[in-house]
């Protein structure tokens, strides 16, 4: 039966250190070679924790890794360049993205974001900005939601 390891890593930058050496290195697998794949496959979150599983198959000594993605709340902080979000989201405004930055983000989320299509997909991610303290296109992220509704922005969900 396969042994399945989990961990979250800086993207790119997984070590054999913890938490993935001492997890691998009972299973007999080359530890290097599956830290080499999943910098690889995790490179393009770099500076952001990434949530990966490697699936091991003792016998054969034969791994897999899945790689997730980066919480929403990370990927707009990324696309913003700052550490974190407000401390008082009503309040202390830490910065504005564009309707595009958004689409983007619900495009990388995709399998994870729960909304029918593109369009309600962005909408999770503006709803997430609520919550962080980021405004969309210089204004609230409600009066954003109230437009992509109202249709305002439908020539970039096509």
């Amino acid at each position: 039966m396969a042994e399945t390891v989990e961990a979250l890593v800086d993207g790119g930058k997984a070590s054999a250190g913890p938490p993935l050496g001492p997890a691998l290195g009972p299973l007999g697998v080359n530890i290097m070679q599956v830290i080499n794949t999943i910098n690889d496959k995790t490179k393009q979150f770099e500076g952001m924790k990434v949530p990966v599983k490697v699936i091991v198959d003792p016998k054969t000594k034969a791994f897999e890794i899945e790689v997730g993605t980066p919480p929403v709340a990370s990927l707009i902080m990324n696309e913003l360049g700052v550490e974190k979000g407000s401390g008082s989201a009503g309040t202390h405004k830490i910065g504005s993205i564009t309707v595009d930055q958004a689409i983007k983000i619900a495009n990388m989320k995709t399998g994870a974001l729960l909304g029918k299509d593109l369009k309600h997909r962005t909408k999770e991610i503006i709803g997430t900005c609520v919550s962080l303290g980021v405004n969309v296109e210089g204004k609230k992220p409600r009066e954003i939601q109230k437009l992509i509704d109202a249709g305002e922005f439908d020539d970039k969900f096509t």
